[in-house]
């Protein structure tokens, strides 16, 4: 930006402070326009408002600090930004005319809410200001310039990379390949997903019907504002998403819209050389789910369920010591009786309110608990027991009674 003389620079700072208190209500104004005149702005919101409320008061207010920086002789137009927000929507599949639209909205509306707080009070226009409008257009155009080029260049970018190298780059961050500089240079352009923050590994598994356990998951994840890149490893579905600022909690929860079949996910990592270790523990997690199921769980959501399979071994020979001779009855009577058990730890060992999880009276439920003991050789009362038996029902997925009837 040009500078200004130094009467309309005093009118600009003087101003300023009234300009930001307008944000929101510029940024309610943009949305609502963008809304009711672009189909594609609209989709946008149905996916999420507060991401496109996000970026628009943001882009808004990069505007109006350039504008106050000009006023002091130093104001550049935030170029950058209106690259990476152009790179953003084309990720997106937002048409470069309507992202360019919204852009001249954005200087418009700037404009106007610049006329309307400089006469607020005095019922006439600021002749200072007229010097402004042509530096406000002129910042206005070089930044839907840039935004076109970053638009383009990610356009081009996702139009050249190869599947196969994307799989190949996905494949060696995954088996460990995350501590050479140069490979996670190469693999963050190939994949279009910053390697050097908060990551997350994510391994979906088909679902009963054999069809893919999370549906186009990277689009619905990037109208969140959120890259990710996706291949495959054997049967399963495999994730990496960057996380950015957003919350592993909110995370899972946009996996969990998305899933038909088990979904399992890392902890947090930080960086490329920690990946290996996010897409084992996210493997680990999804191995532990029931065949059938459709959810999505954390590693840190099964832990204990993780070390038994990570030993089958130990995890069989836990089973037999544990429940011993229980295994052996008939199925109908071991089915109620390890009903029974899971419903007495699960209510941290009340007999009363295990009866009322399975609906039938108390004494019912003291019976077979004395049964259990009988069969296993272990008593209710004792610590120990119950941990055995705690985990020993984990390693036959047998750790939710169910619901059944005297």
């Amino acid at each position: 930006m040009q500078p200004f003389r130094p009467e309309v620079a005093t009118r600009l700072a003087e101003l300023a402070p009234r300009l930001l208190e307008q944000l929101d209500a510029m940024t309610d104004r943009m949305v609502d326009v963008l809304v009711r005149t672009e189909p594609a702005y609209r989709e946008l919101v149905e996916e999420s408002e507060q991401d496109l409320r996000d970026s628009t008061r943001s882009n808004l207010e990069g505007g109006l600090r350039s504008l106050m920086a000009a006023a002091a002789g130093s104001g550049t137009p935030h170029l950058a930004s209106a690259r990476a927000v152009g790179a953003r929507r084309a990720a997106q599949g937002l048409p470069l005319e309507a992202v360019l639209r919204a852009y001249r909205l954005g200087g418009q509306v700037t404009w106007e809410t610049l006329l309307a707080v400089s006469r607020d009070g005095t019922a006439h226009h600021d002749t200072l200001l007229l010097e402004v409008a042509g530096s406000v257009w002129r910042t206005n155009d070089a930044e839907c310039a840039a935004l076109a080029e970053g638009y383009r260049l990610e356009q081009r970018r996702l139009e050249g990379v190869d599947e196969r190298a994307r799989q190949q780059a996905l494949d060696g961050l995954l088996e460990g390949r995350g501590s050479d500089p140069a490979f996670v240079r190469a693999a963050a352009e190939i994949l279009g997903v910053p390697l050097d923050g908060r990551l997350m590994a994510v391994v979906a598994l088909p679902g009963p019907d054999g069809v893919l356990a999370l549906r186009s998951p990277g689009e619905a994840l990037l109208k969140r504002g959120v890259r990710s890149t996706w291949g495959v490893r054997g049967d399963a579905q495999v994730g990496l998403v960057g996380l950015g600022a957003t919350r592993l909690g909110d995370l899972l929860a946009l996996l969990r819209g998305t899933a038909h079949g088990p979904v399992g996910v890392s902890d947090v990592v930080d960086g490329a050389p920690a990946v290996g270790t996010a897409y084992r523990l996210a493997e680990t997690a999804v191995r532990t789910l029931p065949a059938g199921v459709s959810c999505v769980v954390s590693i840190d959501d099964r832990l204990p369920e993780a070390l038994l399979s990570n030993s089958p071994e130990i995890s069989s020979r836990l089973v037999g010591q544990s429940l011993g001779g229980l295994l052996e009855l008939p199925e109908d009577e071991r089915a109620v009786l390890l009903d029974t058990l899971a419903a007495f730890l699960a209510t941290d060992g009340s007999p009363t309110r295990a009866a009322d999880a399975l609906y039938c009276h108390r004494n019912t439920v003291m019976h077979r608990l004395r049964r259990i003991e009988s069969v296993t050789d272990r008593k209710v009362t004792d610590p120990r027991s119950r941990l055995l038996w705690q985990l020993a029902l984990l390693g036959t997925e047998h750790a939710q009674p169910a619901r059944r009837s005297a």
